[in-house]
């Protein structure tokens, strides 16, 4: 078991944020699924994303790499919150149901409003009733497939206003945890920076004053897909368009990946390790993402230092079977 924040992750396993967490029947496997201590949501907004034929993914051939073009969830907010607050109304009812499972709602927003709307929505269904509560959320600053728009997490700085709303909401209620997906980064300064950034986040007062040091943001989860890749028809399973998918561009993720994401994970792991005693960081938890396609990768995870290991690439190709190959029990 991983403690982050005020949940526990028993298995430290999850799904990272994806296409393959998008609906109730999704996320109720997710849910169901032994293998995994966690659900993490596609990332949702206020409104929903306008996908089309255009967003999709596939899957190479020579390896369990994949190039994808979604962008975020085309459900609504709301609709997950509805479905989350089925699925666990229904495991409160149910025997020997897994009701103190984790559910990660992942979102995104650029406006502070936006954010605040956001955040006041899911706090008011984990005021609910106890059961609620053992719903977090995750910051996603690294979709690389949203037409004009980079990925807010590669200008970190600039996130300082959004994640201050996040962090005003932990200064209200330090039971809810707050997670950011990042960007894959490919140098050092970017490391520092999300760190220097993350430092001028203030704490709590009661924090200050006892040394204690808690930080409002409760885990990194690293890494999201590296945008602007291409592969052509011939190096996946069945394209018929003159690319591997519509927009020829897309983010790549799963083996390809796998490297960069380990690095990313070290790197913040060192990063940590050089904190001082009585840094609020410290004790920030790591979600190693990015080509773990097998039980040796995630423990390549974990030895880079990851303390929870989530999957997209291999979810998306075996569905929660992934989990249990992850565990090393296939």
């Amino acid at each position: 078991m991983v403690k982050v924040g005020s949940l526990n992750i028993s298995p430290p396993l999850l799904n990272a944020a994806c296409a393959w967490a998008s609906d109730l029947d999704q996320l109720q496997a997710l849910f169901d699924c032994p293998y995994t201590g966690a659900v993490v949501t596609r990332t949702a907004t206020i409104e929903g994303f306008a996908e089309d034929a255009s967003h999709t993914v596939a899957f190479a051939t020579s390896s369990t790499t994949s190039l994808n073009s979604y962008g975020y969830s085309p459900h609504r907010l709301s609709q997950y919150l509805s479905w989350i607050e089925s699925i666990l109304s229904l495991a409160k009812s149910t025997a020997n149901s897994p009701s103190k499972k984790p559910f990660i709602i992942s979102i995104t927003a650029t406006q502070t409003d936006d954010m605040h709307s956001i955040v006041d929505a899911i706090q008011a269904l984990r005021a609910q009733a106890p059961v609620y509560a053992n719903i977090g959320v995750e910051f996603n600053t690294s979709c690389p497939n949203i037409r004009g728009s980079a990925p807010s997490g590669y200008a970190f700085t600039d996130l300082v206003p959004v994640l201050d709303v996040l962090a005003d909401a932990w200064r209200a209620d330090n039971t809810l945890t707050i997670g950011l997906k990042l960007p894959p980064y490919v140098y050092g300064a970017q490391f520092a920076q999300v760190f220097e950034t993350l430092r001028g986040l203030s704490t709590s007062r009661s924090a200050e004053e006892d040394g204690s040091g808690i930080h409002p943001i409760a885990y990194v989860a690293c890494t999201n897909t590296l945008g602007n890749a291409l592969l052509f028809p011939e190096q996946v399973e069945g394209a018929s368009t003159p690319f591997a998918v519509p927009t020829a561009l897309g983010g790549v993720a799963g083996d390809t990946l796998h490297p960069l994401a380990l690095g990313n994970v070290y790197s913040f792991a060192r990063l940590l390790e050089a904190e001082d005693s009585t840094s609020a960081l410290k004790n920030l938890v790591i979600v190693g993402i990015g080509g773990v396609t097998s039980a040796e990768a995630a423990e390549r995870m974990r030895r880079a230092g990851a303390s929870i290991v989530g999957s997209a690439t291999l979810f998306g190709g075996e569905g929660v079977r992934a989990f249990k190959i992850l565990s090393g029990e296939v």
